[in-house]
């Protein structure tokens, strides 16, 4: 059951993300202001710049990781040593990342070590 809200709840992040979402909001306030024009006062104002705010934040984090992502994705590539299951770690939910990340720092320190340079 907590796998399924865990996966929502990522989904939902993800798509509170996509400019659709700007669209979302403009739609609902044309309909509050099209059905009762006269509540649309200042808390609804106060209301709908959060929202905007929130997503707009939530887009420029979404940007930043996704391109954090790509530079991570392109150095493990490029790294011959590096292990390509790494790369799928974005298709997973934080709490197995967090697990991941948890059993990599404790994984003895000589799997870390750099091997010699290229002659």
């Amino acid at each position: 059951m907590m796998h399924h809200i865990r996966r929502i709840l990522t989904t939902l992040g993800v798509l509170t993300s996509h400019p659709a979402a700007f669209m979302v909001v403009f739609i609902y306030v044309g309909a509050w202001l099209a059905v009762s024009p006269a509540s649309f006062g200042w808390p609804a104002v106060a209301t709908v710049a959060t929202w905007l705010m929130t997503l707009i934040i939530q887009r420029a984090e979404h940007r930043d990781t996704q391109a954090i992502h790509a530079k991570l994705d392109e150095l493990l590539r490029v790294e011959g040593r590096a292990r390509s299951e790494l790369t799928e770690l974005d298709d997973e939910e934080p709490e197995v990342i967090k697990e991941r990340r948890l059993r990599e720092r404790r994984a003895p320190e000589h799997s870390l070590q750099p091997s010699a340079p290229p002659s």
